[in-house]
């Protein structure tokens, strides 16, 4: 049985650390951006500010779908936990999803990672932040199979910490869309 004091303590050092791996990649970004006129490099196609708003909005959402899961535990019975952590699941594949045909648009038009730093960059920051919400997806997965096969009171403790690091990996998004795609 998973201790939940500890194994929350030790997700918080594990999300501080990953704060500091993002705040490291947006200020090598800022320094980058700063040391190259003009930003972005003439010839680059411009981001597309629009539907990735749209697909941040949708990703903003699951963070209720994912408080109505851990709501619905302490209530309800395992089919409303699991259709919500179902919703929460589809708008992660969403985003997922909406960003490769993005990358796959951007790619198109000539924004590669060879090209220049802009492309490095944009690539590097949006592609580990997609990294994290495939393994946040993982551990929703997980906690889906695992609410199924062991008791209650320790799946309370894995959703409680899928919902910290799903909060994490959708908080940090609009921090990314700033700083790459508004400023």
């Amino acid at each position: 049985m998973i201790k939940e004091e500890s194994a929350k303590i030790g997700l918080v050092l594990v999300i501080l650390t990953e704060i500091m791996f993002f705040a490291g990649l947006l200020s090598s970004y800022w320094i980058l951006r700063e040391s190259v006129h003009p930003w972005p490099p003439v010839g680059q196609p411009r981001l597309p500010v629009g539907t990735t708003a749209v697909n941040t909005v949708l990703f903003l959402a699951s963070l209720w779908t994912m408080n109505m899961a851990v709501r619905s535990f302490r209530e309800a019975g395992i089919k409303k936990i699991s259709t919500f952590l179902g919703i929460t699941a589809l708008l992660g594949i969403a985003f997922l999803g909406l960003q490769g045909f993005e990358w796959v648009r951007l790619i198109q038009f000539g924004l590669t990672t060879a090209l220049n730093v802009y492309g490095g960059t944009f690539y590097m920051i949006v592609g580990m932040h997609g990294l994290h919400v495939v393994v946040a997806l993982l551990l929703l997965f997980f906690v889906l199979w695992r609410l199924r096969r062991i008791e209650r009171g320790n799946a309370g403790t894995l959703l409680a910490l899928c919902r910290i690091y799903w909060f994490f990996v959708v908080l940090l998004w609009p921090v990314i869309y700033v700083a790459l795609y508004l400023l």
